[in-house]
This record gives C-alpha cells, structure tokens and sequence, in this order.
C-alpha cells in the first residue's frame, strides 16, 4: 500500500514539475514574441528640416523614413540648388535610436553646428548644418504636425 502512495505521489510530483516547466515556456515565448514585434514596429522618430530656398522662402520639410539624402541632385531628398553643394553631399541616418550625420566625401565639406564635420556625428534637434551656402535646422519629434513640405510662416528659429 505505502509503494502506491509514493508512486502516486511521485507521478503527481513529476506532472506538477512538468506543468510548471510548460507554464514558464509559455510565458516565456509570449514575452519574446511581444518584444519582438515591438521591434519590428518601432519606427524611426519623425524629422524635420528647416531650410530656405534661393528666392528666401523658408521651407519644412518632414520625414519618416530612416535616411536621408542632401545634395544638389534632384533624386535626393533634400535638393539644394546651390553650385558649392555636392551632387550627394551628405546624409542623415538613423540607428542605433539615434539620428547621425554622415558627410558623403563632398568636395566642399560639411559643417555641424559651425564645425566641420570629420567624422558621422549624432545630432539633435536645434542642431544647425551647412551644406555650401544652404543652412538647415534639424528638428527631431516623436509627433511633427505639419505637412510634408510646408512655408514656415509661424516657426521661429530656435537659439
């Protein structure tokens, strides 16, 4: 009688270890799989640059992908029309949940904040660069509200 006791007991032991080792992978795979998918949806913050044309007007320009071309090329994102900006100047890249600033060997260089820039540097909104005789302001926000290419009229350049 005592061996079928402890035999019960023994197989009520091994299914309350199973059922917790089950339990704990469930747990387990569904963390993983909402983390996962957090990171696949993350997105990029949104970014705006503030520039002004040739004839003055000032634009924004907001963007939501995670690069960004400069140059005087049209088929960049950011086109200037000015003959000491390079036809791929420059571009802003985003990783490792940071905006970077890459100078695309241009022949007259990139300034950051009136500093060359010799090196990617990670930017910030406020941050001024200058690309031949353009200056553009970046702006980084979680929530930009304006539309893709739009007259700053209202915006007041910070600093």
């Amino acid at each position: 009688m005592s061996g079928a006791i402890v035999l019960t007991l023994r197989i009520l032991a091994a299914l309350a270890l199973y059922g917790f080792f089950g339990w704990t992978l469930f747990f387990l795979y569904r963390e993983v799989r909402q983390r996962g998918s957090a990171v696949v949806n993350r997105r990029a913050p949104k970014i705006g640059v503030s520039f002004s044309a040739a004839d003055g007007a000032k634009f924004l320009r907001q963007f939501d992908q995670t690069e960004i071309s400069v140059g005087r090329a049209p088929n960049c994102d950011i086109s200037l029309a000015d003959d000491a900006v390079s036809a791929r100047h420059a571009r802003l890249i985003y990783h490792h949940s940071q905006w970077w600033l890459e100078d695309l060997e241009s022949t007259n260089g990139t300034r950051l904040n009136n500093a060359p820039l010799v090196s990617s540097a990670v930017i910030a909104s406020g941050d001024e660069i200058q690309c031949g005789n353009y200056s553009l302001l970046v702006q980084i926000a979680d929530d930009v509200l304006v539309a893709p290419t739009v007259p700053l009229s209202d915006i007041s350049r910070p600093r």
